[in-house]
């Protein structure tokens, strides 16, 4: 498996965009306390996650190998904390040329609004794969993101390098944390959601996080994850 350390190209890349001069910081103790606990939990959840969901993602590798030409796993550079890249896992869900031919579809997205890019029915998508984007399967990968420490089981979602701003103070703060596994806009409707209700969501979550908002929206991901709404 590739390392999860970002690459030369990585970060020629990720210079398109100007990080900013300064980050908002840890301002206090508790703050502080509450980083080193969540990192605990992190480690401890992820390696719980992985045990329980091992003969699911064994499956899915099987499955993804049988239906579709290429490697199993998905791997992109992703912005984490600070706008460092990583690599971030998935199992592919797309044919396997999905990432050359991106611009060739982006007249196709379907978010209005923001640097975002998606499309409802994707052509790329393979069979497996969306049903493995619907129950969100794909995405069980990065309980291994998590572990390595580029993730958090609750934070902001990580986005592709190309998707990254960092024109306002809310677009700069929503990168000051590590992205997450789940989040807000995991639990309220996904891509049903316009890009500027997203990124307040973040914003909202990074000013108000606790131990105890982190376990309600894990708690409610479940369910988010099994209507599927949003998922595509």
């Amino acid at each position: 498996m590739a390392s999860s350390k970002a690459t030369t190209t990585d970060w020629a890349a990720h210079g398109a965009q100007t990080l900013p001069a300064s980050w908002p910081g840890v301002s206090s103790a508790r703050d502080r306390a509450y980083e080193i606990a969540k990192r605990a939990v992190d480690v401890v959840g992820s390696l719980i996650a992985l045990a329980l969901f091992l003969p699911v993602m064994a499956l899915a590798a099987v499955l993804v190998m049988l239906t579709s030409p290429g490697p199993v796993f998905f791997r992109q550079s992703r912005a984490g904390r600070y706008g460092k890249p990583f690599r971030m896992y998935k199992f592919r869900s797309m044919v396997e040329s999905a990432e050359d031919d991106k611009e060739l579809f982006r007249t196709f997205n379907e978010l209005p609004t923001g640097p975002c890019f998606k499309i409802k029915h994707d052509p790329r998508v393979t069979w497996v794969g969306r049903h493995l984007r619907r129950s969100s399967i794909d995405e069980l990968p990065q309980l291994l993101n998590v572990l390595l420490g580029d993730m958090s089981l609750v934070g902001p979602r990580p986005l592709p390098l190309d998707e990254v701003r960092y024109d306002t103070p809310d677009q700069i703060l929503r990168m000051s944390v590590k992205p997450g596994l789940t989040c807000l806009w995991q639990i309220s409707g996904r891509t049903e959601i316009p890009y500027e209700e997203w990124l307040a969501l973040d914003v909202w979550y990074i000013r108000n996080r606790t131990f105890v908002l982190d376990l309600q929206i894990m708690l409610k991901t479940l369910p988010a994850i099994l209507t599927g709404h949003g998922a595509y």
